[in-house]
């Protein structure tokens, strides 16, 4: 990287520089998503009630729909009930004091990340083209808004359809389903995260082939490799059937679609710019 308004010799940071300025851009970062998380903190009744433990009730809008859609086509998808056979306990003195610290911290990482992605974009882009620097709102717009449509996706879709599924699951009748409240919000907070961290795919096949490790003609070639990779992750983050599986699968090969477009139009800027 380079320092505007030294000379030549002066311009090349050093290792050292680059580490220090990274450091205070995490520094940055960490602080946005603390400040985030203390005011999560404070509003445990509706961070609860209303949104972690919506999906865990008969009332919650993601199955009206899936009810509405089933009857629609004529599928008994097990989404028309009124309440699900399960309860929620915690079994440990701290469990509780825990569950609320690490919600907290899950969710001033969600509401921080245009800051932390904005951070990160001030640390690569000394290394850009000048033309590249100015799309820089585009690119922390596009990916905060990946990123929460993921989320969205991930609270909405998957998270109900891994609730329905397991909260009613029974090996016997002898076994009542009690979870524990950090085994739930575990499985919340991974269906979240992992999907709004999938839907950033765009964003990573863009800059794979800003520095040559892929190129349109590779993802096009190795499509049907990633349906493959797709349907096992799909498989992971949902339930074991296959409509649940479809239904996470269908978007994320949009993104795939979208994200060789993408890699189209870097790829012929790249070779435009080498000439």
């Amino acid at each position: 990287m380079k320092k505007i308004g030294q000379p030549q010799e002066e311009q090349e940071m050093s290792f050292l520089d680059h580490l220090e300025e990274l450091r205070w851009h995490l520094i940055r970062s960490v602080l946005a998503v603390v400040i985030a998380a203390t005011v999560a903190f404070f509003l445990k009744g509706f961070i609860f009630d209303v949104l972690l433990f919506g999906p865990s009730k008969g009332d919650f809008w993601s199955y009206s729909m899936l009810c509405k859609l089933s009857e629609m086509v004529g599928i008994d998808g097990g989404f028309c009930f009124e309440e699900l056979p399960f309860t929620i306990q915690s079994r440990t003195m701290g469990g509780q004091f825990s569950a609320h610290i690490w919600t907290s911290i899950t969710a001033g990482f969600i509401i921080a990340f245009p800051f932390v992605i904005y951070e990160f974009w001030k640390f690569v882009a000394p290394a850009m083209h000048e033309n590249e620097r100015k799309h820089a709102k585009g690119f922390i717009f596009v990916t905060s808004f990946l990123f929460f449509l993921g989320v969205l996706f991930g609270y909405y879709v998957v998270t109900p359809l891994s609730i329905n599924f397991l909260g009613k699951y029974q090996v016997s009748e002898v076994v009542l389903n009690e979870f524990d409240l950090s085994s739930y919000i575990s499985l919340v907070r991974a269906s979240v995260i992992a999907t709004g961290l999938i839907f950033e795919l765009p964003i990573l096949i863009y800059f794979l082939t800003k520095v040559g490790v892929v190129t349109p003609q590779f993802l096009k070639t190795y499509r049907k490799y990633a349906l493959v990779i797709v349907l096992i992750v799909s498989a992971v983050i949902t339930p074991p059937d296959i409509v649940s599986q479809i239904i996470v699968a269908v978007p994320v090969l949009i993104l795939y679609e979208v994200s060789i477009i993408i890699s189209k139009i870097i790829y012929k800027r790249e070779i435009t710019d080498k000439k």
